[in-house]
């Protein structure tokens, strides 16, 4: 009988002595190396399975240099957009036999080049999820992290596909929208100040004040949690605003409890709208009015370019550029006469 290892573990020493044959040999012959002769690899096989041997993975994958294993790193997975997103990459990634590394920063862009390196190191190819950092360190890492796939940015460097949600074209929707109704006075509780796609949402409230230079549209200073908007109310309220666009859903759940708190009716005295439409969103009361992002197909989709990318495979990209769908609801109603702004 072979005689195990000091961690009473069968290893490929013992399947060497067994079949009679090096240790390179047997490690040749367990990674799928055909240049083995069929005769000693067949030996090799048949000592592995007698023995019960099981290759170990760690190795395995530094003798191949894979890991089956991709990585992510998102700004907050606290925020069910981000857990969506993870899940629609874990599931299809999972269909290939890959597994998923997950990296939080913690909304620290500091972080951010640190723990998507690290994970580039361990994994077989990376999914970077709305990255706050400055598109200077994006421009900076990013080739040294390939395989890569970027979800809401995007980078001048080749070869590197981009999945990014029209967010600009989604709030001037909802703006649209909301005018529509009546409201003639808006604000808009921004979302982190590094986020990309609230550049985008800034970029097309300026492109919708053009169009309606008789609509009043107030900017405030935001966050992308519940906190941040239950937080927001007084300077809500002394915007004076009828209507009002959360970076998010979050934002806009926090704003609207924050608001029942205060006495204030939604939609009746004001209107709130967010973006995103996460499951909570339609169990809110009221039921919040939002602008709906294919969040999960976000996921999924990042990793069939990733998937290419690591199989270095021809591969023709659907469209990456998203279009929010806009999901009316009960916080969003019929603007009431305009509310002076508060003063002192």
């Amino acid at each position: 009988m072979a005689r195990k290892s000091a961690t009473g573990r069968i290893g490929i020493a013992d399947v060497a002595v067994k079949a009679g044959v090096s240790h390179a040999t047997v490690s040749r012959v367990m990674n799928g190396n055909f240049t083995v002769d069929p005769d000693i690899a067949a030996r090799v096989r048949a000592a592995a399975v007698e023995l019960k041997y099981q290759p170990n993975p760690v190795g395995r994958s530094l003798a191949l240099g894979k890991t089956d294993t991709i990585g992510i790193v998102v700004p907050d997975l606290a925020n069910p957009t981000f857990q969506a997103i993870l899940r629609g990459l874990s599931r299809a990634a999972a269909e290939d036999g890959y597994r998923v590394l997950i990296a939080d920063s913690f909304e620290v862009s500091s972080e951010e080049a640190i723990l998507a390196g690290e994970a580039r190191r361990r994994c077989d190819g990376l999914v970077l999820c709305a990255p706050r950092m400055s598109d200077a360190e994006l421009e900076e890492i990013a080739p040294s992290l390939h395989p890569l796939v970027l979800i809401n940015r995007t980078t001048a460097a080749a070869g590197i596909p981009s999945l990014v949600v029209d967010y600009g074209q989604g709030v001037q929707d909802l703006a649209e929208y909301l005018v529509g109704l009546g409201h003639t006075r808006l604000a808009f509780l921004a979302g982190p100040a590094g986020s990309a796609s609230n550049g985008l949402r800034l970029e097309g409230l300026e492109a919708f004040k053009t169009r309606h230079p008789q609509v009043d549209v107030t900017m405030l200073d935001g966050g992308s949690d519940f906190d941040t908007g239950h937080g927001a109310v007084d300077s809500v309220l002394a915007s004076g605003a009828t209507g009002i666009l959360a970076f998010n859903d979050l934002v806009a759940m926090g704003l609207m409890s924050g608001l029942h708190e205060r006495g204030v009716d939604v939609p009746g005295d004001i209107s709130v709208t967010g973006f995103d439409d996460i499951p909570f969103a339609r169990y809110t009361t009221p039921t919040l009015t939002t602008a709906a992002v294919p969040i999960a197909e976000l996921g999924g989709q990042a990793w069939r370019e990733l998937r290419a990318l690591i199989r270095k495979e021809d591969h023709d990209a659907p469209g990456s550029r998203y279009q929010p769908r806009l999901e009316i609801r009960a916080s969003s109603g019929p603007a009431k006469a305009p509310r002076p702004a508060a003063h002192g």
